[in-house]
């Protein structure tokens, strides 16, 4: 399984670590922000799902999570949802 994440980065990697950095491609995106823990995301994904299927968009891409705040990734985190979008 492959598995990728992101972190801002401001400076050329060590070639010999085992990762690869990559700039993400811009993206048409729908976003909904989930305040609260990501074990209760599932209702906010649900969400933004259908707000997708009814205003006419498809998705077209892995999702994207950015977190906003995180005061010790508890009840209090915020994270923005990002779902890559086209019109069929």
């Amino acid at each position: 399984m492959t598995v990728h994440a992101a972190i801002p980065v401001d400076a050329v990697p060590d070639p010999s670590q085992d990762f690869a950095v990559v700039d993400l491609p811009a993206a048409e995106v729908a976003t909904l922000v989930h305040d609260g823990p990501m074990e209760q995301v599932i209702p906010s994904v649900q969400a933004l799902a259908r707000w997708i299927d009814a205003h006419g968009y498809t998705s077209v891409g892995p999702a994207r999570e950015v977190t906003l705040s995180c005061p010790n990734c508890g009840d209090h985190s915020v994270t923005e949802l990002q779902e890559p979008v086209a019109r069929p």
